[in-house]
């Protein structure tokens, strides 16, 4: 029992792109729309367990600031405006997945920025403020650069908005924090680190298995009818994950040493698709959540190759004048 529930979690690069294909031949001869009254419950059970011993005060100290900053510009402010123009160019007819490309930009880092900033002996300190402070901000400024970016092109109600994000961030984030709480007055912080903390992530992984599903087995019937919906998908997310890992990249280079740029790629190319795709398919239409759910392949897949192109090319590696070298020697 205990490998079928770490079995997904340990190998995401296979079981994500095993659950689409389950879920796309499914979808193609039954009717699944079904499954969209649970995708809430679900998501909920998504993100509630990686909450639980997330540490809110570590995103309001102002330890490795430099880096933080750069990433909140980044996640912010570049990014959500790259995913806007790039959206208006590209997807002015296509609104459902110009609200996705927004969706993916408004919610940075992941668990999952934590764990390719350590496989890459990166600032996992900085990378843990990151994912902290981006949380936070982005559950507050996602809804209201929602209906700024694509509320004239689909409806998009503020606060219902609002409400739907309290659900699957806000609120799993404080029963996560009593939950925890609860469970140092029985356990050592030593023991919970180390033999329950470790199967919150699988079960998280477990839920959002479900949802992938859901969510390509419901729109299976209308990508066989327009198969170009999925090509199109499929390329303009290489393209925005692309831009995102050249321009993280460059500044991770150029402004940071080497540890604090691999937190900064990973703090701001890695996106919370998890969050995105629940409030996509609670919210918006299936073509917002297909575009959602085909990130979660490309997302994973770059990650991994990156660490292994970065490490063989030296992409971090800042460029040492050699003047400078000659007389510092």
């Amino acid at each position: 029992m205990k490998s079928i529930l770490y079995l997904p979690a340990k190998n995401l690069i296979i079981s994500i792109p095993v659950v689409l294909i389950l879920g796309f031949f499914v979808g193609s001869t039954l009717d699944t729309m079904f499954l969209k009254d649970y995708i809430l419950f679900f998501t909920f059970f998504m993100i509630y367990p990686t909450m639980i011993g997330f540490k809110i005060k570590e995103a309001v100290d102002l330890s490795h600031l430099n880096v933080v900053i750069g990433s909140a510009l980044l996640n912010f402010i570049i990014i959500p405006l790259f995913a806007f123009f790039f959206g208006k160019i590209f997807l002015s007819n296509s609104p459902q997945l110009f609200a996705g490309i927004i969706m993916i930009s408004l919610f940075p880092t992941s668990g999952m920025t934590i764990s390719w900033t350590l496989l890459n002996k990166g600032n996992v300190a900085a990378a843990i403020k990151i994912t902290a402070l981006s949380l936070i901000i982005g559950s507050f400024l996602a809804p209201l650069y929602l209906y700024i970016a694509v509320g004239t092109m689909i409806e998009v109600n503020i606060i219902d908005t609002f409400v739907t994000v309290s659900q699957i961030v806000i609120l799993p984030l404080v029963l996560g924090n009593i939950t925890y709480r609860l469970l140092l007055k029985k356990f050592t912080t030593t023991y919970f680190n180390t033999n329950i903390k470790p199967i919150f992530p699988a079960i998280s992984v477990w839920s959002m298995m479900f949802i992938i599903f859901s969510s390509i087995s419901m729109k299976a019937k209308s990508i066989i009818n327009n198969p170009e919906l999925l090509v199109n998908s499929i390329l303009i997310l290489i393209i925005f994950y692309l831009i995102n890992f050249a321009l993280s990249t460059m500044i991770g280079r150029y402004f940071y040493n080497k540890e604090d740029g691999y937190a900064l790629v990973y703090g701001t190319v890695m996106r919370n698709l998890s969050i995105a795709l629940g409030l996509a398919i609670a919210s918006f239409g299936t073509d917002t959540a297909l575009i959602i759910t085909l990130a979660f392949i490309l997302q994973v897949q770059g990650a991994a190759w990156y660490g292994k192109l970065s490490s063989k090319y030296n992409w971090l590696q800042r460029k040492v004048n050699v003047t400078q070298l000659e007389q510092n020697s």
